[in-house]
């Protein structure tokens, strides 16, 4: 049976996982991955890099502002690490195989080289580099299929590289066996008092972006906390905000919705007025994530990812330099949800002539319920020189 035969009519509403898929998929581990779908940007414009700055809640000037960029140490605008998401499909979840069984993007490991200056052009290089077997609360089985990328600037250098990792699961065995958030469905939608959503209000208006004011590696001790950042309310506005910078990984209008689903037709999930739809819904409408098993519609997984790089480059200042930075995604952000990450400093060492801090991280949502954990190293200044 394929992994896209259902195993009885009726009884099943989506395919499930099936060992000769898995088989197929392993055969690619390790090639190069030559045809995929075109990124959402080519080039690091200075409108490109403001639209995804924007669609995480970014406001850093270093980014999103031409006249302070240039009075900056960095001669001009740059763009923010986490942009990179919008220069591959593959980084972003854009999996192969396993037709019509869902992908949680789950997690990545960053490395970045340099900056990306503004209209430089991206080039990636990608393959499938692991399969590995879990069992989850969620849905029982579940593969994680992990990416590694490489990004190429214009002169030919590696600018960054990374490893990203979605995990499949049978959307069937998610809605109807999972038991993960088998409670937070029970609980009638969380209406906010005015006292609630103002301690939120509150760490928005104290949000500190450093900027031009060097932090030095001399004056961070292992201890220091960083300031709280809060991301939320969750809304599905939100959401979209961020599709609106990425650029989504299905999201296609008229013909090319209906070419993505001709060529894919397991990504064509019929909506209500039973029109194949991209599963890729389950970000904006909550029908459609509950019948794969999640509590509500939910954020998007490198989203997440780029809330805690944002924590960590307001934090660096515009002197600084993110080297690395790792997520790992523990539980949705449903719509409603608020979200506060914290941090703090690990340990701090000198390597290849950098000054390098490390910092932990993780974020909790309004019930103190573990959203995602991840941390990174930075980069810098020293009054040393």
């Amino acid at each position: 049976m394929s992994a896209t035969t259902l195993e009885k009519p009726g009884s099943r509403l989506f395919p499930k996982i099936t060992e000769e898929a898995l088989d197929d998929l392993r055969a690619r581990i390790g090639v190069k991955i030559e045809n995929t779908a075109e990124p959402w940007c080519y080039e690091a414009t200075r409108d490109n890099i403001r639209h995804y700055a924007h669609g995480i809640g970014d406001d850093n000037p270093l980014w999103c502002n031409p006249d302070y960029a240039a009075r900056s140490t960095q001669g001009g605008i740059v763009a923010l690490p986490s942009f990179l998401f919008t220069t591959s499909r593959i980084i972003s979840g854009y999996v192969g195989g396993l037709p019509g069984v869902h992908a949680m993007w789950s997690g990545a490991d960053w490395r970045w080289h340099r900056w990306v200056r503004r209209n430089e052009t991206i080039r990636t290089e990608a393959h499938l580099s692991e399969l590995v077997e879990h069992e989850t609360t969620f849905a029982g089985r579940a593969i994680r299929q992990v990416y590694h990328v490489d990004f190429y600037g214009d002169g030919g250098d590696k600018v960054a590289e990374a490893e990203s990792w979605c995990f499949r699961t049978d959307r069937d065995a998610a809605r109807e066996q999972g038991t993960k958030y088998r409670e937070v469905k029970a609980k009638p939608p969380r209406v906010y008092t005015e006292a609630e959503l103002e301690r939120v209000y509150k760490l928005y208006e104290a949000e500190e972006v450093r900027g031009a004011t060097p932090r030095y590696w001399e004056d961070v001790a292992a201890g220091d906390v960083l300031p709280t950042m809060a991301k939320g309310p969750m809304t599905v506005t939100g959401f979209i905000a961020y599709a609106q910078g990425w650029g989504g990984l299905y999201i296609r209008a008229n013909k090319l919705a209906w070419r993505q689903i001709r060529n894919h037709p397991g990504l064509g999930i019929k909506n209500r007025f039973g029109i194949p739809d991209c599963p890729e819904r389950v970000h904006w409408e909550p029908e459609m994530a509950l019948m794969v098993g999640a509590p509500g519609a939910y954020d998007y997984g490198p989203e997440r990812c780029s809330w805690l790089t944002h924590h960590l480059t307001n934090w660096m200042g515009d002197d600084g330099f993110l080297v690395r930075a790792t997520s790992k995604l523990r539980r949705h952000n449903p719509e409603g949800d608020l979200l506060f990450i914290d941090g703090k400093v690990t340990g701090k060492r000198v390597e290849g002539g950098r000054h390098l801090v490390e910092i932990e991280q993780q974020a909790v949502n309004q019930d103190g319920e573990l959203s995602v954990i991840g941390g990174g190293t930075v980069a810098l200044p020293s009054r040393a020189g």
